[in-house]
């Protein structure tokens, strides 16, 4: 009974955390939302009318395909035979998850994942996302995405966690959101001044968010090495 407890402790201190991490993506949506939504430091000011509704003035409207660099002409679908052939290394991601695992790769930073067709958005109508980082490879069923026109990649992540989607989606048998279809996207935009302010604020949240991403990446692999050896024996306490 104590080596069995012995062993659930131990692989409960090398599980990773997940709830501060999501703590942190709430913590940036609610940020988000109360400049970019709410706009709750500017209400004091004069606000004119726009196709999102009133807006602060000196702030404009812009679709997806204008705060946003796409590289889905990059993309390079793999097989499931050609994938069996490969070492399991870098992720290999769908439209909404990491599918597979292959022994190279085509992009490696920081970017946006949005699913492009098949499953394309939540029961909410909200679009399927994935904040990637490091080296990865994509099929072609998600959009890949880079923040652009003084639009980080964080805040363009923040800008769509919660943005309705469904009149961009066509397809009767299958979903789809075309990159013609992302212009009808739409996103309230201040000047460039706010623009950075907020992202300063940003970035400090997901770079404690990526810090805690590798911290639970090592974890897992520690975890997942010395577990076969503490259940076999030939590690010990």
């Amino acid at each position: 009974m104590y080596a069995c407890s012995t062993y659930r402790h131990r692989y409960r201190s090398l599980t990773p955390r997940r709830p501060r991490n999501h703590n942190l993506e709430e913590q940036a949506q609610a940020l988000y939302k109360s400049w970019f939504v709410d706009f709750e430091l500017f209400k004091d000011g004069p606000f004119v009318d726009s196709e999102l509704g009133l807006i602060p003035q000196g702030w404009q409207v812009k679709n997806l395909l204008e705060i946003s660099q796409i590289f889905d002409s990059k993309r390079k679908p793999l097989s499931g035979k050609e994938r069996d052939q490969m070492s399991k290394v870098y992720p290999y991601y769908g439209a909404t998850s990491i599918m597979d695992y292959v022994d190279n790769y085509i992009f490696d930073g920081i970017y946006l994942l949005m699913g492009e067709d098949g499953s394309v958005m939540t029961e909410e109508g909200y679009p399927f996302l994935q904040y990637v980082t490091g080296k990865f490879w994509p099929n072609n069923h998600a959009h890949v995405l880079q923040g652009d026109n003084g639009f980080s990649t964080e805040m363009l992540h923040c800008a769509l966690l919660r943005k309705v989607i469904k009149s961009s989606v066509t397809g009767a048998v299958q979903a789809k959101i075309s990159q013609a279809n992302m212009k009808k996207i739409l996103f309230s935009c201040p000047p460039s001044v706010e623009l950075k302010a907020f992202d300063y604020q940003l970035q400090t949240i997901y770079c404690l968010k990526r810090n805690i991403e590798a911290q639970n990446a090592d974890l897992a692999l520690l975890r997942d090495s010395m577990l076969p050896m503490l259940m076999s024996g030939q590690m010990t306490y």
